[in-house]
């Protein structure tokens, strides 16, 4: 189960449950591989992992195009919002880049931010943008 912090502070904050450490390990595996290798080994961890948005945010950084990386961030945003329900949240509240569980949901968005641009989806770019400060006030984090 995930952290809610409801606070008269503030809104509530939801902290994502760590992912199953076979999707962890998994991505970095496959990261690690040569260049040439990296995208489909990260395709058949989605495939054995299809609701984790680090995985899919994973996928969509190593799109080949536009479009292919727009559909794997897509795809991340909502297998995200999904996860983010299922822990508590409930469309409204922080879900901070400095917890790195809530990390893949915030790269699917931000990923799609940027693939939207990619193909001239202005509404949807401003959309994505506008959700990324409700959700984190400090985005976009330092790394």
């Amino acid at each position: 189960m995930s952290q809610i912090n409801i606070s008269p502070s503030g809104p509530p904050e939801t902290v994502l449950p760590p992912a199953d450490p076979a999707i962890t390990a998994g991505i970095a595996a496959a990261l690690a591989l040569p260049e040439a290798e990296r995208r489909a080994a990260v395709a058949a961890i989605v495939c054995r992992f299809p609701r984790d948005s680090t995985a899919w945010a994973s996928l969509g950084d190593l799109g080949r195009d536009p479009i292919e990386r727009y559909a794997a961030y897509r795809v991340g945003y909502h297998r995200g919002l999904d996860s983010l329900r299922a822990n508590g949240w409930r469309g409204s509240g922080y879900v901070r880049w400095r917890h790195e569980t809530n990390r893949g949901v915030l790269r699917s968005i931000d990923g799609l931010r940027a693939a939207a641009a990619e193909i001239g989806e202005a509404d949807e770019v401003e959309r994505c943008a506008i959700f990324l400060l409700q959700l984190d006030p400090t985005w976009p984090p330092v790394t």
